[in-house]
Order: C-alpha cells, then structure tokens, then sequence
C-alpha cells in the first residue's frame, strides 16, 4: 500500500485549478497595499458592508462552516457585477476549502513517520524515546519543535533510502545540522550564502567536536547498562523506586562526560556569543546534553542570498580559500567521532555542481528548514538535476522573497533567468502570477491570529495616515525612499510623522503639531476598515501559500526522475506557521510504497 495519499499529477492539477479559480475573485484584496489604505479608498473599492459585519462574521466560528452555497449573482461572496464583497460567510467558507486542510491534499507527520518505520522494518526509527536529547529543555520552544520534527523524518529518510549523508541547504546556525550528526550519526553538510551564519555554525561545531566524547560515553552507557556480580552496583532511585545499573567502567566515563560537558558551558559563556546564551553556568543540569549547546541564538534571522556577481572580487576569494581549507580539514579527519557537521558558505543553484563543491559526497537527502525566498524553488531543482540526491524534504518560507516569471509589476527573475514562482510547466503555461503584495499576505498566520495573536494595527494605521499627509503636503510621496520602522521609537503620533519627515528628506517645518494631530483624528474612525480588512487578508493567506505548494508538488510530479512526491505537516502551525513540507524520493527507490 501507498505510505501516504501520494496524488496522482492530475488530482494535483484539479487542486491547483479549484484555488486558482478562487483567487482570481478574492486576490484583489490580498494584493490591496496597506500604505494606499485611505490615500486609495481601498475599503470602498473592494466592500460592499460595515467593518463591523466583516469582524463579526470573522468572530463567528459557525459562519466558517457548511455548504458553499451562492447568493444570486455572487461567486464567493463577491458581486459578480462590481466584484465587491458581499458576502462575508461565503467568502470564509470558501477560504476555508481552498487551503490545504480543506483540499485533502496533505498528510500529518504522525502517518508518514509510521509508514517510515514500517518499510524501514524499525519500529523505533525515528522515535526520540531518550529524554536527555528532548531539545525544548534547551532550545526555543519554535526551534526545538521544528528541529526534532524534522530530523526524525529526514533520519528515517535517509536510512529508507540507505544514504549516510545529507546536504541542508540554507543552514544558518547550523541547529538541524547538529541535531542530525549527533542524534542521529549522520554526516551533514551546511551549506549557506552568509559568511555571518557559516562562521556561527564552525565556532558552534568546534565547541562541539569537544563535547563529542562525553555525549558518545553517555550514549555507550545507557546502551550498555549490564549487571555483573564483580563490575557493576545497583543504585537506588529514591523518587521512582527504581534502580538503575552502573557498571565501574560506566561511572568512570560519566564523571568524565559530566566534566568535559561542564566545561564546554562555560568555553561557550566565555565566548563573544556569552550575551546570547541562556545558560546559566551555576545550574548543574546546563551541560547535561549537548543541545544545551545549540541555543547560542534562539532568534531566527533571515539572511538573503547574494548572487556570486554581486560579490566583490575579495569576498569571492575569500569564500573559495575558505572552503578550499575545510576540504583540507575534512581530508585529514580520521575519527568518525569527532565528526560533527561540516558548515560551508556557497550560493547554490540547481547549476550547482555538488561533488565539486563536497569532495567526499556520496548519494544523500537534500534537505532545507525554512529555506527563504527562492532558495526553497532552487533546492527542489536541484533535487531533480542531481542524481547524487535520493530524497528531498523542504520547508520554505518568505515567500514575499520570491521572484514571479510573469508579474509584469515587478519582474525579478535571478540573473539565471530561473524564477521561484510558477516552478511547475502546468502553471507555466497559464502565465500565472501572485502578486508581491499578495505574497506578503501568505506569510500572515492565520492560526495565531486565530487563537488570539494581534496584528500590529496601530502602526499599520500610522503608515497610512502618514500616506495621506505627504500626498497633500509633499510633492514626493511616493519617493523610493522608504520610512522604515520609525514607530517603534515614537512616543505619539506626531512624533512618527515627524520622524517619517526627516527620514524621508522632508521638511517638517510645514506642519504644526496640530496639523498632524487633526489627520490622526480624523482617521482614528475608520481605524475598523483597516482592521476587517486586514483580518480578510489573514483569512486569505493560507489558499495563497496553499498555490505556491501546490505549484511546487506538480512541478515534482511533473518530472520523470522523481518517483513519489507529497505535502506533508511537519509542524503545529500555533509553533511554526510555516508547517508544511515537500517530501519526495527519485525514481526507483520505494520510498513511499511499502
């Protein structure tokens, strides 16, 4: 049987078709800019009822659900005449069948990890029973669950397909790396385009490579916890009433694996990343695991990729003499054991030729969490262009980063030619394109803001009322420059707006403190258009992000090396909204049958 609903490419087709129907009527107000808000009349152009009905409806679960029945002369809730809203249930009823959930079109982790483990013939792959390894005792409560909810999939992936490598692409501090080699005995390559993130990883993994020996001891001896009559004592567990074997042997490499991981926590708050450690060096479980050496930052920055071409002629240099000198360190290594992750800084394409770039790569699974922009596009063609590659599994994100091949708006294809969106020929064919705007809005939460997590409206009203005052005092409203987050710092309204002024080149001097108060409070009434609006466009986010996915599982299907390919949830989107994965194996493993 199949391991999951592996969709045959023309169910993935009929999928794409049904989301791509509703956003032609309901994207327009993804793609409505907040900034024009009032300066534009988005509220009028695009609604037909109060604010208060759209928030109302929004707060009503009852209206999200049922049949998707039309009023006369409506599709969606949208007029078909002056395709303006107006019917708010309709319209969330629909959203709510045309995201993934509501199309049928993923599988949950707990299916796919159980289908793994059937057909890898190991109950146990992939379980994380040891609680000295559970990583939310140590890490950030987003990053833990997203780093052991990957990794026991890509473990079982790689032992499915009988690979001991991987290759994560846009690695940044080198967390899933680490957790892979070490939990997992894994060789993981890094790879990233930030020098800033790839010197991060290497300090991280030599503090680490010092406590490789303590942690293997640990492991050697809970896996070796046998009772003799002259080596080993029980001891007695006063709060459990168990007892727990310890051979002499073992207590002897305990005390060194408590000593050595001590002292790794306290070279890591010695280090120039001490501020950004939360370990407290006087509480005597801080160096009890080794992924109490992972949380050195618990803050995920985004870093963008920079071409090649535009690097100057000394950084390019500079990276290639880099890697040349890893390669040497890799060639001398000959302790598995203190292997531990290899981090590299390189800008990857599916042109990429991996085997030059990793001289002792063998075949392994690709894999990427939360691989910004177009790197996610660039990594599931490099998956198809590389036979090295036996399987993929791909979190991407910040799709507000990704290049449109038919956005006659903004083009922004990379200088290749090669675009992140559509990536599939299906949709290739029909010119289809989101919009920036549009892709802004699928990184909303819908889930959070669901469960209580607020929008910043206040600065969002700010903006767009500071909109309004340049285009009827400036000339230069709609300058390249931008404001930036100004509203962070200001202690009013009047306060922002003078900011903005100065931060635009603009003289404030034209405008007294009650000018600007007078427009602040002549909007603060609307303030509820811009707030149903912007819920309307949460609702919406989830269909568009569901688009760029789908486009991306039809590409994979759409290739004759590529044998199974899936949507999976990773993640619990209340912990990492960004949940979703492209799971896939190449032709002629039977990755996803069993």
């Amino acid at each position: 049987m199949m391991a999951f609903n592996d969709l045959h490419i023309v169910a993935v087709k009929k999928k794409i078709d049904e989301v791509k129907h509703f956003l032609s009527i309901s994207l327009s107000i993804s793609n409505a800019h907040t900034v024009d808000f009032y300066t534009r009349g988005v509220w009028s152009t695009f609604i037909s009822v109060s604010p208060e009905d759209v928030l109302c409806a929004i707060s009503s679960t009852q209206d999200s659900t049922g049949a998707l029945e039309e009023k006369e002369n409506t599709t969606f809730g949208f007029c078909n005449a002056s395709k303006k809203l107006l019917d708010i249930s309709a319209l969330l009823r629909a959203a709510k069948a045309h995201c993934l959930p509501g199309l049928g079109v993923c599988m949950q982790l707990e299916e796919l990890m159980h289908n793994l483990r059937l057909m890898c013939g190991d109950t146990a792959a992939g379980q994380s029973s040891n609680k000295v390894l559970a990583p939310d005792e140590f890490m950030n409560w987003k990053k833990a669950h997203e780093v052991q909810s990957m990794s026991e999939v890509v473990a079982s992936l790689a032992k499915c397909c009988r690979v001991k490598q991987v290759i994560d692409v846009g690695s940044g501090k080198g967390y899933l790396c680490s957790y892979l080699s070490m939990r997992y005995n894994l060789q993981v390559f890094g790879i990233d385009s930030s020098t800033t993130n790839t010197h991060g990883a290497q300090e991280r993994n030599r503090k680490l490579k010092k406590f490789s020996k303590a942690y293997q001891q640990h492991r050697f001896i809970e896996n070796n916890c046998v009772q003799s009559n002259d080596e080993s004592r029980e001891h007695y567990n006063e709060s459990d009433g168990s007892k727990n074997c310890i051979t002499k042997q073992g207590v002897e490499a305990q005390t060194e694996s408590s000593a050595l991981s001590q002292q790794v926590t306290r070279d890591l708050l010695a280090s120039n990343n001490a501020a950004e450690c939360p370990l407290d060096p006087s509480d005597s479980d801080s160096g009890s695991s080794f992924l109490s050496l992972l949380a050195l930052d618990v803050i995920e920055d985004v870093s963008l990729r920079v071409h090649p071409s535009k690097l100057s002629a000394e950084e390019r240099e500079r990276r290639k003499r880099e890697n040349l000198e890893r390669k040497a360190r890799e060639g001398k290594r000959k302790d598995s054991n203190s292997s531990l992750f290899s981090p590299l800084t390189s800008y990857v394409t599916a042109e990429t030729e991996l085997k030059t770039l990793i001289t002792e790569l063998e075949n392994a699974v690709l894999v990427g969490l939360h691989t910004c922009g177009d790197l996610a596009s660039s990594s599931l063609r490099m998956f198809r262009a590389k036979q090295e590659l036996r399987a993929v599994c791909s979190v991407g994100c910040c799709y507000h980063l990704l290049s449109e091949e038919f956005d006659q708006d903004r083009p922004g294809c990379t200088s290749d030619g090669v675009c992140g969106f559509p990536m599939s020929q299906y949709l290739k064919d029909q010119a289809c394109f989101c919009g920036r705007n549009a892709r802004m809005s699928a990184c909303l939460a819908l889930e959070r803001v669901s469960a209580g997590g607020g929008l910043p409206m206040e600065s969002l009203f700010y903006r767009a009322v500071l909109h309004v005052i340049l285009q009827d005092h400036y000339d230069c409203f709609k300058s390249e420059k931008r404001v930036g987050n100004v509203y962070s710092k200001a202690t009013s309204f009047a306060d922002y707006v003078r900011r903005a002024l100065r931060k635009l080149d603009l003289d404030e001097s034209k405008l007294s403190d009650g000018d600007i108060q007078s427009y602040h409070d002549r909007y603060t009434p609307r303030m509820n258009e811009m707030v149903a609006f912007n819920m309307l466009k949460v609702t919406l986010a989830p269909c568009i992000e569901g688009l760029i996915l789908l486009d991306r599982l039809c590409y994979l299907k759409e290739q004759e090396n590529v044998s199974h390919a899936a949507l999976v949830q990773l993640f619990d989107p209340l912990q990492s909204p960004r949940c979703y994965a492209v799971v896939a194996d190449a032709l002629c493993h039977i990755l996803f049958c069993v």
